[in-house]
């Protein structure tokens, strides 16, 4: 089965003043360990980067944040609306690399993570959410998320990567 891993918003701009450290490296240790764990599989990574409203003189704070591992293999999709698949090339990057399970992580879960796994669902794919890979500044909505979205973790995809 062919993964997909998106990988949402996580620029300085979006996360910085918003989730405190402790939990900003937590999230970003499980969402650069399956990103490896799949690169050596060669399965999909792909990350999104919000340009909503970017000028010229902030462009930097739309980088991806250093604590996110980028390999020269991983994809980047910009966006510019809560979901990814909104006027974007994602649908069509994924169907070409016939993927069928979309993992996703990043922040924020109640906008572009829920949007987008919203979007991944009406076009067919299987999404889910990274156990302990998604954000928030508000942790009860993370805990929502979880209730109300299928969850996968890292040992899971390890399996699944493996048979």
């Amino acid at each position: 089965m062919k993964l997909g891993y998106l990988i949402i918003d996580m620029q300085e701009i979006h996360v910085r003043d918003h989730v405190d450290k402790k939990t900003l490296d937590r999230a970003c240790e499980y969402i650069n360990y399956v990103s490896d764990m799949l690169r050596e599989k060669d399965q999909l990574v792909i990350h999104i980067q919000d340009i909503e409203g970017m000028e010229e003189a902030a462009k930097e704070r739309y980088d991806i944040m250093p604590e996110i591992q980028v390999a020269d293999s991983d994809l980047k999709v910009t966006k510019e609306y809560s979901n990814a698949f909104w006027k974007t090339e994602l649908e069509q990057m994924l169907k070409n690399h016939g993927v069928e399970l979309l993992i996703i992580s990043g922040f924020s879960a109640e906008h572009c993570v829920q949007f987008t796994y919203n979007g991944a669902s009406e076009r067919g794919f299987r999404p889910v959410l990274l156990q302990n890979g998604i954000l928030s500044a508000h942790s009860d909505v993370i805990t929502a998320a979880y209730r109300d979205r299928n969850l996968i973790s890292y040992p899971v995809i390890h399996y699944l990567i493996s048979q």
